[in-house]
């Protein structure tokens, strides 16, 4: 890796700093022993809540509450410990449920693949309870993703959202349904893509060639490939500003992991897939942010202009609590990722992304009904009725 790599951590809060030693850390004592000024001029409220933020507190609750030194308050260990006990309790909930719905897809002749999950939490960390999730996500062939709709609502899961689509541009434009069960408060997400359109991604049939089988969660419990996965995590985090420092992690155990993905295999992946940059992004902050060991044969991704220009953004988020899917955002951080979100796709997604305003949306349908036969003149008509929909205020796009 050449020096123009090297992060500019300036922007970076004593806080966030002090997140980052102890992730580093094989002993916090040492740490606490060695950098005693980590510890010390710390808003503690802050460090808890950044902690939350970033979802690390289950890797490092446990360390701290072995720790020797007296450097981190007692209330701020309970508020710790009580995040981990809920974590934990959360975790196994949604371990019971994957496998139950692992063998509900199995019973019914429908493959899939766990996306992320409890089935990280073992396989990255080797205990479930040291990773949080919030749902369960999982892929199915967009071809049996009706049979599987209709088995989550029979197992009493509702449906939260309806796509409003015409000329089923739901399929490359959405890669998700969401749905929750009214008792239990269980989110899933329901994958048809592993990523939103109209970028280019594996079919479901190459995934499944490269997939794994649990070890732990049974033989209907498959997930990706350590290249896959690889590819789906770095593009997942750049899509989010690696905003939360637990995506990072992830790669971090990943790539030093016992499976790790093939340098060779993965580099012909991203490239592809045209995901260098963000390959390169990844292996940067991995390495700068958390000491990540990287294979010599990835060196090169990281060599990247573009990825050094694309980690070196992602900085701004690290010390601010901000959700990136949770509107309204503060002007600055918003203006910010308005900028950083178009200069992580390749030439060839940016194409594809402007290409993809030239076919029809739901709103053109409510602007113009036509007969379902019509439907096809969408194309020709589309930049007059978005055209007008911006003339008269009614420009969303849905």
């Amino acid at each position: 890796m050449t020096d123009r790599n090297t992060l500019n951590k300036a922007s970076l809060s004593k806080e966030v700093h002090l997140i980052l030693a102890l992730l580093n850390s094989g002993n916090p004592d040492e740490t606490a022993r060695q950098n005693p000024q980590l510890f010390t001029g710390l808003n503690w409220d802050l460090f808890v809540e950044l902690n939350r933020h970033h979802r690390v507190y289950p890797y490092l609750y446990p360390r701290l509450s072995r720790m020797e030194e007296k450097v981190v308050p007692s209330n701020v260990l309970e508020q710790l410990k009580w995040q981990y006990r809920r974590n934990t309790v959360q975790m196994l909930q949604l371990s019971g449920e994957m496998g139950n719905i692992a063998n509900q897809l199995a019973g019914i002749n429908i493959r899939c693949l766990f996306l992320k999950g409890p089935v990280l939490g073992h396989e990255l960390y080797g205990d479930l309870s040291q990773r949080t999730s919030r749902d369960l996500d999982f892929l199915v062939p967009i071809e049996q993703l009706e049979d599987a709709e209709t088995l989550l609502i029979g197992l009493g899961y509702e449906k939260e959202e309806k796509f409003e689509s015409v000329l089923g541009d739901w399929k490359w434009r959405e890669h998700h349904s969401t749905f929750i069960h009214p008792v239990s408060k269980i989110n899933l997400e329901l994958h048809w893509r592993l990523g939103p359109g109209p970028a280019k991604e594996p079919a479901f049939d190459e995934l499944w060639k490269h997939s794994r089988t649990s070890s732990h969660f049974g033989q209907n419990v498959h997930y990706l490939g350590p290249e896959d996965l690889f590819m789906f995590l770095a593009v997942h985090g750049a899509r989010h500003a690696w905003s939360r420092l637990r995506w990072l992690h992830d790669i971090k155990m990943l790539v030093q992991g016992q499976q790790p993905p093939d340098s060779a295999r993965l580099t012909r992946l991203l490239q592809r897939y045209n995901h260098s940059a963000v390959g390169g992004q990844t292996l940067i902050l991995a390495t700068e942010l958390l000491e990540t060991q990287i294979a010599p044969g990835l060196s090169s991704l990281m060599d990247s202009p573009k990825a050094s220009r694309l980690a070196q953004d992602v900085l701004f988020y690290l010390p601010r609590i901000v959700n990136l899917n949770t509107p309204p955002l503060e002007p600055e951080v918003e203006q910010h990722f308005n900028r950083y979100l178009p200069s992580i796709l390749s030439p060839g997604n940016r194409m594809l992304r402007s290409a993809s305003f030239f076919y029809p949306y739901a709103a053109d349908a409510k602007t113009l009904p036509l007969p379902t036969m019509l439907h096809f003149l969408y194309f020709p008509l589309r930049p007059l009725l978005w055209s007008w929909r911006k003339v008269t205020g009614v420009d969303k796009e849905n």
